[in-house]
């Protein structure tokens, strides 16, 4: 884990949390804490003051997108190879927003395919193809993470018919299906899965058996799951293709 993920996790689960301590956790110098601090109160993690920091995010809330982004890159890159080996050329495809189906775009930026990207993050990346069809939605994007939501992107959804929709999720389980932390990103999964003749879940490891708070799908929903993670007997028996990466 980062030292910037575990500061961040640590402030919100507590609430506030002195520089003192935050070191005394990380094991780093009381001036490199505060200087991760001033770091994460510019991406609007947290609010500094004198000695420590609070939390501006809830509980079970997501990570800003700019500390994941550096998290599990050889594994999400793994993914997004097997996701990129399942998809043919000339295919249309819905892509949605998040870190792992940003590695996805890379992959497909040379590719004679049509793609429709959630988020503004891998609209800039496909943006320079020649090959590609770049259908780009409507909606709002959300600060920082860039996805994007609201009533245009859910009726640019509505209007088309992909042949794969390749979703990631902040969760995953047989039990509660695939799940989201925001209410509005997880209308957005559910039309872009809608519109889709199959469905492709991205997954890195972390998110499995995890459970957020918008349920999106249940997994019989999935036509597959790339995962860098070892199979999941109840994805298998829900009749989800589990492929290792």
């Amino acid at each position: 884990m980062s030292r910037l993920k575990q500061i961040t996790e640590a402030v919100r689960d507590a609430g506030s949390l002195g520089v003192a301590d935050l070191a005394s956790l990380t094991g780093a110098s009381e001036m490199t804490i505060r200087r991760d601090l001033e770091v994460l109160a510019a991406q609007g993690v947290l609010e500094r003051y004198r000695g420590g920091a609070r939390s501006l995010l809830l509980r079970g809330s997501e990570p800003p997108f700019a500390l994941r982004s550096d998290e599990n890159t050889p594994a999400k890159r793994r993914i997004a190879a097997a996701v990129a080996a399942l998809i043919a050329d000339g295919e249309s495809v819905v892509l949605d927003s998040g870190t792992t189906c940003l590695e996805v775009a890379r992959l497909l930026h040379d590719r004679r395919l049509t793609v429709m990207p959630l988020s503004l993050h891998a609209v800039n990346v496909l943006s320079s193809s020649s090959t590609l069809t770049l259908l780009v939605p409507g909606g709002r994007p959300r600060l920082g993470e860039l996805a994007l939501t609201g009533p245009l992107t859910l009726a640019s959804l509505q209007a088309l018919r992909f042949d794969t929709a390749v979703i990631g999720c902040c969760g995953l389980s047989a039990e509660h299906g695939l799940t989201a932390f925001d209410l509005e990103d997880a209308s957005v999964k559910r039309a872009a899965i809608t519109s889709a003749r199959r469905v492709i879940a991205a997954v890195d490891a972390s998110k499995l058996t995890r459970t957020a708070l918008a349920h999106v799908v249940p997994v019989s929903s999935l036509d597959a799951v790339v995962t860098d993670a070892e199979g999941d007997d109840g994805l298998t028996a829900a009749g989800v293709a589990v492929v290792t990466a």
